[in-house]
């Protein structure tokens, strides 16, 4: 979809949008001046704020039309979702920096928490954006880009109730996952009935083989009926839990298709059992509770009763069917350069 030759070099000037979501948890008007700072010793800075939803996309958008080089996101990871949204397609390179709770995409390509010190490695990747800015893939549910992961079910019923409060976000971070958590688990989630069915394409078959589920010619073992949480995978990790990450598959990754892995029980021991295990590294195992297909290029979640999901970590409201794609080379990503790397380099 994006296989053009970068047009930057190395050494040369670039022109950067620097996109600020002021209220995401880590982002202050400190940080916001260092980094700013940091990026336009040697490049040309242009930056913006925004003030809703959406509005990082239109931004990102007007950047890619007027040929701008590079669009950093500074927010959370809603806010390069839409930065990411944006920049699709064209040959506008996407930059991240985190500025939120988790920063799931920004620390899954090697980035620390600090934005400080997430922009001296981003600068150190300018110095040579050639080998630096590379396609990636990204997935895509009815239509919107996804950078991480999509959340069906329960995962999404827990990130509903998180945006009940989200003034206690940015204060609260991940108690407040872990609160809701247990709450939407006691309360706001049916654990006793099967809320979609879930259809990948044949892994034999590639890309195109979804037109053979719709009319039920596909691989049995790719099919599950009684699904109540699923995740599909862009990247793993598929979160983190304080410093640690919760691997659910090491078949995703920016460069394969993507991994849905179904949980087919809400008994509260299997799944603590799984998740621990995620804990330890290495991925989820299939098993009669859990179903992993992997390699998948389309997907089909339905049901008759609609559900709840969410997009890298935004909630996106109920749905009676989702439809997921794989797009490969979707974008082209400013990598990180560590300093090591860098000085062997030099």
């Amino acid at each position: 979809m994006n296989s053009s030759p970068n047009r930057l070099v190395p050494s040369q000037a670039v022109r950067i949008l620097l996109v600020v979501n002021s209220f995401a948890s880590s982002v202050t008007a400190r940080n916001t001046v260092i980094v700013h700072r940091a990026l336009s010793r040697q490049h040309d800075v242009q930056i913006v704020e925004t003030n809703r939803r959406g509005h990082a996309t239109r931004f990102a958008q007007d950047a890619a039309h007027r040929g701008i080089d590079l669009v950093i996101s500074f927010g959370g990871d809603g806010t390069l979702n839409e930065v990411a949204t944006g920049v699709a397609g064209s040959d506008t390179a996407l930059g991240v920096l985190p500025g939120g709770s988790t920063n799931v995409f920004a620390r899954t390509i090697g980035l620390p928490n600090d934005p400080v010190a997430a922009a001296a490695l981003l600068v150190a990747g300018l110095e040579d954006p050639e080998a630096n800015i590379r396609p990636i893939g990204l997935g895509r549910v009815n239509g919107r880009f996804f950078c991480f992961h999509t959340g069906i079910g329960y995962d999404a019923a827990v990130v509903r109730t998180v945006e009940t409060r989200a003034s206690l976000k940015r204060w609260a971070g991940h108690p407040l996952f872990i609160y809701a958590a247990v709450h939407t688990w006691l309360s706001k989630y049916d654990r006793h009935h099967p809320h979609f069915s879930v259809a990948a394409d044949s892994a034999i078959g590639g890309p195109g083989g979804l037109s053979d589920i719709e009319n039920l010619n596909y691989d049995p073992t790719r099919f599950v009926d009684d699904g109540y949480f699923t995740v599909v995978l862009n990247t793993n990790p598929y979160s983190f839990l304080g410093n640690r990450p919760l691997d659910l598959s090491p078949a995703a990754g920016l460069d394969k298709p993507l991994v849905a892995v179904t949980f087919r029980t809400m008994s509260a021991v299997a799944i603590i059992r799984t998740l621990a295990g995620a804990l330890k590294g290495g991925g989820v195992t299939p098993s009669n509770h859990v179903a992993c297909f992997n390699d998948v290029h389309e997907l089909i979640v339905e049901n008759a009763q609609p559900f709840p999901y969410q997009v890298d970590g935004d909630y996106l409201g109920e749905s009676t069917r989702l439809h997921f794609r794989h797009v490969p080379e979707a974008v082209k990503l400013l990598f990180p350069v560590q300093p090591e790397a860098q000085s062997l380099k030099d």
